[in-house]
């Protein structure tokens, strides 16, 4: 792909790193191809609006990525039943969950219970939502709002589409801190949902700030945010251990997958706006 060379603006960089410099040879490829194929799609995609290349070249791969996912989450079921059935990574499950009991105590239990609420289906679309609100309002713009939308709805699917599969029995209740959870106990959803919510927010939080201290600081917060929230649900005897390591693995991929397409669509649209910039310059005579 060409060098372009234009100012710097809001969207296209996190620090000195350009988010429209694709520096390996399968990221290049990668624009090649949906350049390619938004060209193709493009004509039809105007029958419906007037959309860009690169807006058909982010909706193309989302969906792409989204139903890979779903189907990388399907077949997790097949590894699943391997690793089961030869007491293989489900063997440190109910020793990790007997070493959480140890430690359990009536307020620390309350206080860990409150704290995984944060990471349920209403508190953790709440907490994105109203960070994301904040970056909207900030930036005047609606991307934020539209990957966290994407990132979200990809995440639901896979958490409903890996439970249903799998079917995974959650930890004896017996061993579980109340209230109780009845839903399928694989991946686990609270892990899941809160790793894809972080990465977006963080990575639009990067993007918007300019100094490092905050990048780390987002960066970090962020970490701890995930890893704690995936411990607190195996601490509580609601998921064992390898739910949560799934659910950490599935929720990175995929948010990593909307980046992309969010990386995509500054790539194509710079690409556009570079190829345009010529033709405005260019007076009707000619000149």
């Amino acid at each position: 792909m060409p060098e372009l060379t234009r100012p710097q603006t809001p969207d296209d960089t996190i620090g000195a790193r350009d988010l429209t410099a694709w520096h390996t040879r399968f990221g290049r490829w990668l624009v090649d191809v949906f350049a390619a194929l938004a060209r193709l799609s493009r004509p039809a995609a105007r029958r419906v609006a007037s959309w860009s290349s690169a807006h058909v070249a982010f909706v193309v791969f989302a969906v792409i990525a989204l139903v890979v996912m779903v189907a990388l989450v399907e077949g997790i079921e097949t590894v699943y039943e391997g690793v089961v059935g030869r007491d293989g990574l489900t063997a440190v499950d109910q020793p990790v969950l007997d070493a959480a009991i140890t430690l359990r105590s009536p307020a620390l239990d309350s206080a860990v219970t409150a704290f995984t609420d944060v990471g349920g289906p209403v508190g953790m679309p709440i907490l994105a939502l109203v960070a994301v609100a904040i970056i909207t309002w900030r930036r005047r713009r609606w991307t934020p709002i539209v990957l966290t939308v994407i990132a979200a709805t990809g995440s639901l699917a896979m958490t409903i589409v890996g439970k249903n599969v799998v079917d995974r029995a959650r930890p004896p209740a017996s061993l579980a801190v109340p209230p109780l959870e009845v839903s399928p106990s694989f991946p686990s959803g609270h892990t899941l949902n809160a790793t894809v919510l972080t990465t977006i927010v963080v990575y639009l939080v990067l993007i918007e700030t300019t100094a490092a201290w905050q990048r780390t600081l987002a960066i970090t917060l962020g970490t701890i945010f995930v890893l704690t929230m995936g411990l607190s649900r195996v601490f509580l005897g609601h998921h064992w251990l390898t739910d949560v390591l799934a659910g950490w693995l599935i929720g990175l991929a995929w948010a990593l997958a909307v980046i992309t397409a969010h990386r995509l669509w500054l790539t194509l649209r710079l690409t556009r706006n570079s190829a345009e910039a010529p033709q405005a310059q260019t007076r009707p005579d000619g000149t």
